[in-house]
């Protein structure tokens, strides 16, 4: 689709007349006439302000004359998991597992490995084979090739061995020592807990992106202990196959 055609469906997709859609990204109804005809298309600030509106990309909205993939994993992307600045806006050059409200999520090549392998396995491709695949085609992605990773790498350090420190300190029965933490989206892990009037409750964002991990109880086969944490808090919990049946084992705010 051209531009003029995926901003005319937007608008109209989102119920909005184009005074209104004009009023909202501070252009005159002239102008967005002219878009929709494809007189004119918006200029770089306008498509910013249409991509924040619309929550798509800027490549979206030009019709996607780029393939877009992320520059520190390598995952094609698509709107849903680009990733965002603090601001909201669209950071086409990762995916919202690499780069998280201004953080790089990964320093350590090697740790990002260990993350992608066991997604990539299957009957085509073996863990030995996704990992060679991953050590040739990482280097030549602008993240590692520029070593943007460095910058604020050691206080991201810091942050995640703290968060770590803090889960092994809760001394939690038939929890193994935590290692190791990644980034995780919260619809993936967001589960819903049930409380004694029967009804459930959520604690995690869907759209939030935190640090964590799985870890195999020591004590229950079958049985997972899931840790997540922020800057705000740590939770863990533990539930069976494929989150079933999930109980809250802690949720407590840092440093109480």
């Amino acid at each position: 689709m051209d531009t003029k055609d995926i901003i005319l469906e937007l608008r109209n997709k989102h119920g909005l007349s184009q005074d209104q859609l004009a009023e909202k990204v501070f252009v005159t109804r002239q102008a967005v006439s002219r878009w929709e005809t494809g007189e004119t298309i918006p200029n770089t600030e306008t498509l910013k302000l249409l991509s924040n509106l619309f929550d798509v990309s800027i490549n979206t909205l030009l019709g996607s004359p780029q393939k877009l993939i992320c520059q520190c994993c390598g995952m094609p992307l698509e709107d849903s998991i680009i990733s965002k600045e603090k601001d909201g806006f669209f950071n086409e050059e990762y995916c919202k597992w690499c780069y998280a409200d201004g953080e790089y999520m990964y320093h350590d090549m090697d740790d990002l490995i260990d993350v992608c392998v066991p997604h990539m396995v299957s009957e085509q491709c073996n863990a030995e084979q996704a990992r060679a695949y991953m050590r040739d085609m990482l280097p030549k992605l602008e993240y590692w090739r520029s070593r943007k990773n460095l910058q604020g790498a050691k206080q991201f350090e810091e942050f995640k061995q703290a968060l770590i420190e803090e889960f092994n300190a809760l001394h939690i029965s038939g929890m193994p020592k935590v290692e190791k933490l990644n980034a995780l989206v919260g619809k993936y892990v967001n589960l819903e807990y049930p409380l004694p009037n029967g009804t459930s409750v959520k604690y995690l964002e869907d759209n939030a992106t935190y640090l964590g991990t799985q870890l195999e109880s020591e004590h229950e086969k079958n049985r997972c202990f899931g840790i997540v944490g922020n800057a705000d808090f740590l939770l863990v919990c533990t539930y069976g196959i494929e989150g079933a049946d999930p109980e809250l084992v802690v949720y407590k705010k840092r440093g109480s």
